[in-house]
């Protein structure tokens, strides 16, 4: 696997750095990649910016911090319009339809996908929204498996709420026309 250098941005309350931390947690210890997991939160945890960063490589990585992401997941207006420009040229941009309006080209590939609408309508719970964009995420580019999502998940979250949590991933994963055990 080449070095994949994600950011997960939105706001505080979106679960994001929770996706961020089962993600590299994934990698390193159920896929045994090499993966670093940091985050930054605005003045508020609850509703204030908030951006999670995740390295995932076979090689060593020497510095976790990501200036240009390969991926980057905008779930609100204003980090959409704070880290667009950012990405690497032919990386992915993903974001949801509900929270933000697409406004530039960038020179990566571009999906909106209704995530939060789709978790609303299939599950009626917007607590696992995290875990479905995970799973739309993994659906476009398989970083790592969903046993090994699924596996992190089950020590990161709630038991009580295990099936709905991977009745999301799926959901997220099927957003994309990916079905994975």
């Amino acid at each position: 696997m080449e070095r994949t250098r994600l950011v997960f941005s939105g706001s505080g309350g979106q679960g994001l750095v929770t996706a961020a931390i089962i993600l590299a947690e994934a990698a390193i210890v159920h896929d045994g990649l090499n993966a670093v997991q940091t985050q930054s939160y605005g003045p508020a945890a609850r509703g204030g910016a908030t951006r999670a960063d995740v390295i995932i490589s076979n090689a060593r990585i020497n510095y976790p911090m990501v200036v240009q992401p390969n991926i980057l997941v905008c779930l609100t207006q204003e980090a959409y319009n704070r880290y667009a420009a950012t990405i690497r040229p032919g990386g992915l941009l993903m974001t949801d339809t509900r929270y933000v309006k697409i406004e530039r080209k960038v020179d990566a590939q571009q999906r909106e996908l209704p995530i939060y609408q789709t978790i609303m309508e299939k599950i009626g719970n917007p607590a696992v929204f995290n875990i479905a964009v995970l799973g739309a995420l993994l659906g476009l580019r398989p970083l790592v498996s969903s046993a090994s999502v699924m596996a992190a998940m089950g020590k990161r979250l709630p038991p009580a709420m295990s099936d709905i949590n991977r009745q999301a991933l799926q959901t997220g994963l099927a957003m994309t026309g990916t079905q994975q055990g």
